[in-house]
């Protein structure tokens, strides 16, 4: 149901007026703290246990490419069955897996064992972001302000992913090594249990078009893939080169405050980075754009990717901050931006699993990038894990400008015939 708020000028507030908005965004914010919480829970229980951090980081990486790789499997499922009908069994089976591997872990387990517990423990990450960017297309459709919620997810997604691991660190610093990842499990069942029951703002199932048209339910409608739509498979690559920016930054950066003696720096330095990210988020979504989203992306992804590629060339602590200043600056438009344009090139039905594609490529382009940015550390040193954003940035560039013609968004009101039987025609938004 499209919300009645629509100003001329988006904003904040009237953002958080529309009906039903906080139903949802309250427990949501609860459920998406443990998926910024995992990561650094299990290394930090894994080195405890096993003493190195490079099998606490493998450990890591496995959950990080099993969420990328079944997360949009999970959206398919949300858009197809309903998001409570995949929260419900999401949320249990995350909670277990968590707990399977903490005990594996402090009963010194075998590296395999630690393994196998990390697939499920990461594949079942509950994708409450891309839940949530749903929910608002719908309660939004059509209005200006979905841009602002666009911003708006983008600033609490840079917010979870600065609490997140500060609570983790405490938990495992301060009460227990198992204290992080127990507590992520923890959160997890009871912010997704109370995210799932708000039922009155869930997409209906199918979205437009889906089952149980006008003819009482005898058609079944065919569900496609978001993955189908080329500017989908355009906005991965964008995202992965995202991703490449969080992994090489994290870090490149540990790597440089160790260098010069100081790794207390090192959480003040990302620190200002994500600063960056949180305040250009919060300036896209009160700015009433009059440019397209095709050709602010194109313009805010050249501006990341330069940035991105002088932080190799910075040797100093100030020239660093206020680089990593710049790169967050430019991170969040890319990001708002490509969420906005997906409401225009998705159909109604499959936008769930889309926002989980392009939320699965930030999560696989970090874990690439970490590994990668790590072993040029190891072998380079001098910044040379710096070298990981810019070329992943770059790339995904180039693959914006040759493909930049497949973010062209759908016309409204054009249908397709997509049924099964009855051949009932489907509204493409």
């Amino acid at each position: 149901m499209a919300s009645t708020v629509t100003p001329a000028r988006p904003g904040y507030g009237q953002l958080l007026r529309t009906r039903g908005a906080w139903t949802f965004l309250l427990p949501g914010f609860a459920a998406r703290q443990p998926f910024a919480m995992l990561t650094l829970s299990i290394v930090l229980l894994v080195q405890h246990t096993t003493g190195s951090y490079g099998v606490a980081g493998a450990v890591a990486a496995v959950t990080g490419v099993s969420m990328a790789l079944f997360a949009p499997f999970g959206g398919r499922l949300a858009d197809r069955y309903g998001q409570r009908t995949v929260l419900l069994p999401g949320v249990l089976v995350h909670t277990a897996s968590g707990i399977a591997l903490t005990v594996l872990a402090l009963s010194d387990a075998p590296l395999w064992a630690l393994f196998v517990a990390a697939v499920p423990t990461g594949a079942s990450v509950p994708q409450v972001g891309p839940m949530v960017r749903a929910r608002w297309a719908v309660r939004l459709k059509d209005s200006p302000l979905m841009s602002t919620a666009a911003a708006f997810e983008s600033v609490t997604d840079e917010l979870t992913f600065v609490l997140g691991p500060l609570v983790a660190t405490a938990l495992c610093t301060a009460v227990d090594p198992a204290a992080g990842l127990l507590t992520e499990a923890a959160l997890t069942l009871v912010g997704g249990l109370l995210f799932a029951a708000q039922k009155s703002t869930q997409p209906k199932v199918g979205g437009v078009g889906g089952v149980g048209g006008a003819d009482g339910g005898h058609a079944r409608v065919e569900h496609v893939s978001a993955l189908r739509v080329p500017g989908v498979r355009v906005l991965i690559v964008v995202f992965l080169g995202i991703g490449s920016v969080f992994g090489g930054m994290q870090v490149s950066l540990a790597a440089f405050t160790q260098s010069i003696g100081e790794p207390g720096l090192n959480g003040v330095l990302y620190g200002v980075f994500a600063a960056g990210n949180m305040i250009s988020g919060l300036a896209c979504g009160a700015i009433a754009w009059k440019v397209a989203p095709q050709r602010r992306l194109l313009v805010g992804y050249a501006a990341l990717a330069l940035t991105a590629s002088g932080l190799w060339a910075a040797h100093s602590v100030l020239v660093l901050a206020g680089l990593g200043l710049l790169v967050g600056m430019c991170v969040a438009p890319a990001i708002v931006t490509g969420y906005t344009l997906v409401e225009g090139l998705v159909p109604a039905g499959a936008r769930t699993e889309a926002f989980t594609w392009l939320t699965g490529a930030v999560a696989l382009g970090q874990a690439v990038a970490v590994t990668v940015a790590g072993q040029l550390e190891d072998r380079f040193r001098d910044g040379a894990g710096f070298l990981v954003p810019m070329g992943g940035t770059v790339l995904a560039l180039a693959v914006l400008v040759a493909l930049r013609s497949r973010l062209a968004t759908r016309p409204h009101g054009r249908t397709v015939a997509r049924g099964v039987g009855h051949r009932e025609p489907v509204t493409v938004d």
